[in-house]
């Protein structure tokens, strides 16, 4: 063998030797990396919501609920004796961390922005028929008014709304106000409107969607609707405000 072929065997040994050395050591890297899991989203709700029947602690006469939100602080300030069956449902939803990532799914400028149902399907399955008596309609809905949401006579679960403007022509039509609004009103107005009212009639949230699907379908679809990150009592930081304009019940339609 000559020097150039000797030459040229030992330059090829070499190549071998470090593309083997190469593999070898791409090979112990590969091993020494920990596989990658995928780990589902948790559920992290509150298991005593999904037995309603047991959560009827009586409110105290005054109480402020803390709405931290996507858009920035509302703080309600809720009285009993407007409507203490409402009251004491709101009370023991917030206690239980309910709203903790609910959408304001039904958010319609100039009128209303709705929330209520649960970021957990199985939390709206247990407190769909988590009916409540009707109060009597103490109060006016004006602007910064929280009032629970009515499909009829004696239909209020967790549904609820702030009114946006005066909408005392609800008054007639049951809607009780529990609270207000006492600090935030500018936030509420900076919640997502733009996709108006929901289905069928509207481009919005279909609520049978949302409450069979919960967040998943809103993040989904509605990406742009506003949020509440965390709901919870506080003790009251004034005496309660003393409505607008003080209404009696509304007179029986003959």
């Amino acid at each position: 063998m000559n020097k150039l072929k000797f030459a040229r065997v030992l330059m090829q040994a070499a190549i071998a030797a470090a593309l083997a050395s190469s593999f070898a050591a791409a090979q112990s890297q590969t091993a020494a990396k920990p596989p990658v899991v995928h780990h589902a989203p948790v559920a992290t709700y509150d298991h005593a919501l999904l037995n309603p029947a047991l959560l009827h602690l009586r409110a105290p006469a005054e109480y402020d609920v803390k709405m931290t939100t996507t858009k920035g602080i509302i703080v309600i300030h809720v009285t009993r004796a407007w409507a203490p069956r409402g009251a004491d449902r709101f009370y023991n939803l917030v206690a239980h961390h309910y709203l903790d990532g609910a959408s304001f799914f039904r958010a319609i400028s100039g009128f209303m922005v709705q929330f209520g149902l649960s970021a957990y399907p199985p939390v709206n399955r247990a407190w769909q028929n988590a009916n409540i008596t009707d109060d009597p309609v103490m109060q006016h809905n004006l602007r910064g008014y929280i009032t629970f949401a009515t499909a009829g006579p004696n239909t209020r679960t967790t549904q609820m709304f702030i009114n946006l403007a005066d909408n005392s022509r609800l008054d007639d039509q049951g809607f009780a106000p529990f609270g207000q609004v006492t600090q935030g009103m500018d936030v509420v107005d900076q919640l997502y409107t733009g996709y108006g009212e929901g289905a069928p009639g509207g481009q919005g949230p279909d609520q049978n969607d949302v409450a069979m699907q919960g967040h998943t379908y809103l993040e989904k679809n509605f990406p742009k609707l506003d949020l509440i990150k965390s709901a919870v009592i506080v003790a009251p930081m004034h005496p309660a405000a003393a409505p607008a304009h003080p209404a009696a019940p509304p007179a029986a339609a003959h």
